[in-house]
Formats: C-alpha cells, sequence, structure tokens
C-alpha cells in the first residue's frame, strides 16, 4: 500500500508540473527568445528605444538588437564583472548604452551580493539558498539609480518602447522609481519567483502596481501569452516565471 501511495503523489507530481509548465509556470529559465518574440508580438511596431535592466552578460541585449539592428538599447548592469563583458560584446555597438547601475526607487549605494563574480543570481538582497548549496557570500559595493531620473536627465523623456526588468526579487523597488517615466512606456517585461520569496514581494504586488497604472499583464508561455484577467493566490508560483505587462494609454 505505501509503495502504491507513492506512485500516486509521483504521478500527481508529473501532473501538476506538466499543467504548471504550459500555463508557463516556472518556465522562465534560458526563455529569452521567446521571451523577446512574444514582447515584439505585442508591441506591434517597430521599436526605437528599448531599456534592458539587469543586463548580466547582455543576451537579452543581443537578442532585441539582432531583430532590430537600429534599435537603441540602455543597458544597466552594475556587476563589475559583468560590466567588463558588456563592454568587450557590445564596445563597438554606438547604439548599445553601457549604464554601470543598479536600478532602485532611490539614488546612493548598495551591496550586490552574488555567490560568485558576475553571477546570474547577483541581488541586492542576501539570499537563502543553503538548501541548494550555494553559499551567498561574495558581495561588492554598487550605485543605484532612480529610473525616472535618468529618464529626465539622459533619455529626455523620451517613449520607452521595451522595457525588461530581471532584477532578482527587486523588480518591484524598481518599477516604484519609474515615476512618471512608466506613463511614457509602452511594454514591461519582468521576472517573478524564488527571489521574491527573500525579498518579500508577492504577485499581488505586481498585479496591483500594474492594475493601477492601466497595463494589461500576460504570462508568458511555451505556446504564447496568456492574459491574466483577475487576481488569485494560485498566481503566487514562486519559480522562474515571466511576465508582460502592455501600457493600454501609450
Amino acid at each position: 500500500m505505501p509503495a502504491f501511495k507513492n506512485y500516486i503523489f509521483k504521478f500527481a507530481k508529473l501532473l501538476e508540473r506538466t499543467a504548471t509548465a504550459m500555463q508557463g509556470k516556472g518556465y522562465g529559465a534560458a526563455t529569452i527568445e521567446q521571451e523577446v518574440k512574444l514582447v515584439l508580438q505585442l508591441l506591434d511596431l517597430v521599436p526605437q528605444l528599448g531599456v534592458d535592466i539587469g543586463g548580466n552578460v547582455g543576451n537579452y541585449t543581443a537578442e532585441l538588437r539582432r531583430r532590430y539592428p537600429s534599435l537603441e538599447i540602455h543597458t544597466f548592469e552594475p556587476s563589475a564583472t559583468n560590466v567588463q563583458k558588456l563592454k568587450a560584446r557590445f564596445g563597438n555597438d554606438e547604439l548599445v548604452k553601457l549604464v554601470p547601475y543598479a536600478v532602485s526607487d532611490a539614488e546612493g549605494t548598495a551591496s550586490l551580493f552574488a555567490n560568485q563574480p558576475g553571477s546570474g543570481l547577483g541581488s541586492l538582497t542576501k539570499r537563502k539558498l543553503e538548501h541548494f548549496n550555494i553559499d551567498f557570500s561574495h558581495q561588492e559595493t554598487i550605485q543605484t539609480v532612480r529610473f525616472e531620473d535618468y529618464w529626465k536627465d539622459r533619455l529626455n523623456k523620451r517613449r520607452l518602447d521595451i522595457v525588461k526588468i530581471d532584477i532578482e526579487g527587486h523588480e518591484l523597488n524598481a518599477l516604484n522609481g519609474f515615476g512618471t517615466a512608466l506613463h511614457q512606456t509602452r511594454i514591461v517585461q519582468f521576472e517573478f519567483g524564488g527571489c521574491n520569496i527573500d525579498t518579500h514581494t508577492y504577485f499581488q504586488d505586481f498585479w496591483y502596481f500594474f492594475k493601477d497604472q492601466n497595463f494589461d499583464l500576460f504570462r508568458i508561455t511555451p505556446i504564447g501569452v496568456q492574459k491574466i484577467q483577475r487576481y488569485a493566490e494560485s498566481e503566487e508560483f514562486f519559480a522562474t516565471t515571466n511576465y508582460i505587462a502592455v501600457n493600454r494609454r501609450v
């Protein structure tokens, strides 16, 4: 009998994983090509200006540039290791502007924590990852910027076609620093997952943030986007998932 119950539990777990994956829940790792493809489908115009917040080594920026060679992109990345990699990759590309700062809700300094220099797990929160045998003890001091200030000072309040935010649990902080720049933003793509456990932010926070700003929310899935019509607690799925917010006013 115990063996039969274990079989049932394993089968139920397999069904659960399949069902959630098809809804895009937990689908967000190594899916940049699909992410960009669906963002551009919802945008439905040739983008002129993009922002990549949390550029890491530049894969998202590179995919945008591959599809649109005339697209100007401002790529934010605070890790000194990754800044050097980005310079090597895009140093001769005049349309890629490298910004060596983290985007947050205030200008200043902060600590960037990671398991190693340049890690894609780097976060402004020292995450608890011992259950994955990951030592999160690497630390470096970085500069933070409030995006609305950058938008006003460096971008002359231009309309933003695409904004991608992947900053390991601090996406909401960055969005809170957009201010009036959000009104001139057509599309925001952002990540949600296990890092939000460490930062104590929930999908509900994003739902109401974008609802109040007149954005529609979509989840990226293997077969396209799924519009999220209303908030439900079942949306609180803490494995890497990507969303697209579309401004209804722009």
